[in-house]
């Protein structure tokens, strides 16, 4: 059984695929050997699975956090081909009601692997039901009202609830408490990269050279998923010009089409950054401003947008607001005068 929410079935244009919106189950890894990255991370998942695996037991409860696309998903359905589990999948905002979560834990399986997605976006009703049942094996439900009313308790077969999320803090701690592991992705390296990028032109039949598949590792915004996006705009223009080999020229000259400058900035990650500087002089500037000015969600700049710039070194985030850094104006060829804080007589 696999829950979905609709709302994320395709990508509307070229900006939702570089931005990861998508990712194909064909390009992901099935085992943890098979995994690029996060070599800590897998280690300890290894021993926990081994473990858990000998002794006969359901995984303790997972709590996978970070940005986007560094394979939060990916490493839930590894876990479970390493049980030998069924995977089920779904997502916080597609459980509206109380009774929707309950029957998702109630049809599972001995040792059953549950994956919720945004896990932070989840009602406090619909957490309130996972309390007994990640602690305890049961949930609690009332029949009939007022007087007549009763509690009932309905027991659970030993299953791992694993939940991902970008925003951890935003996660209660009551929530929190009760996942046995807690790991953190991290943005990967370029060498990493560089071994996704090639593993997943293999997997296209494309033929990246060393220095071809550097460069599109470069561009990747250090993101497994947004790799695995250029990889296969490059295969367009590849199967558009009818090339059998891809260099470096020819991995610069398609992406530079494509709008992803030598950073791995898109024209929306530009536009913010010139709405700082141009604007507001660099900063500070609210994040409900600058939503507003380039008609986007809040809650999108700041998952998908913000943590690249600010690991980048293109931005910070202050109590007043967020500033465009001097790396920035460079980046864009233009002049640096200071900030406010800098040179209070310039502004």
């Amino acid at each position: 059984m696999t829950v979905r929410n609709p709302a994320a079935d395709s990508p509307e244009d070229l900006r939702d695929e570089l931005e990861g919106r998508l990712d194909d189950p064909a390009l992901r890894p099935a085992r943890l050997g098979d995994f690029i990255g996060q070599e800590r991370i897998r280690a300890k998942l290894d021993v926990a699975i081994q473990a858990a695996r000998q002794r006969g037991e359901a995984l303790d409860h997972v709590l996978l956090s970070g940005p986007p696309g560094l394979g939060k998903t990916t490493l839930a359905s590894i876990i479970a081909a390493e049980r030998g589990s069924s995977f089920h999948s779904t997502s916080a905002p597609a459980i509206t009601r109380p009774a929707d979560l309950a029957r998702l834990l109630t049809l599972l399986e001995d040792r059953d692997i549950l994956f919720i997605d945004e896990i932070h976006r989840l009602g406090r009703s619909c957490e309130e039901i996972l309390y007994p049942a990640m602690e305890d094996g049961h949930i609690d439900f009332i029949i009939g009202e007022g007087p007549t009313a009763q509690s009932v308790q309905l027991s659970l077969k030993p299953f791992t609830l694993i939940g991902a999320t970008t925003r951890s803090g935003m996660l209660s701690a009551p929530l929190k408490s009760r996942f046995g592991m807690e790991f953190k992705l991290e943005f990967y390296d370029t060498d990493s990269l560089s071994r996704i990028v090639a593993r997943t032109a293999g997997l296209l039949g494309l033929n990246f050279d060393h220095h071809a598949t550097r460069a599109t590792a470069a561009r990747s915004r250090m993101t497994p998923r947004v790799a695995n996006r250029l990889v296969k705009r490059i295969r367009d223009y590849v199967t558009v010009e009818g090339r059998t080999h891809v260099d470096e020229d020819f991995v610069h000259e398609c992406l530079s089409r494509l709008g992803v400058d030598t950073l791995g900035l898109v024209e929306l990650d530009r536009r913010l950054l010139r709405l700082m500087i141009e604007r507001y002089k660099g900063g500070p500037v609210g994040l409900r401003t600058l939503s507003a000015l380039v008609d986007e969600e809040e809650r999108t700049l700041e998952e998908d947008h913000e943590p690249f710039m600010l690991r980048m070194g293109l931005m910070e985030k202050t109590a007043q607001g967020r500033m465009a850094t001097q790396k920035a104006y460079e980046h864009l060829g233009l002049p640096y005068a200071g900030t406010r804080d800098e040179n209070p007589q310039l502004f």
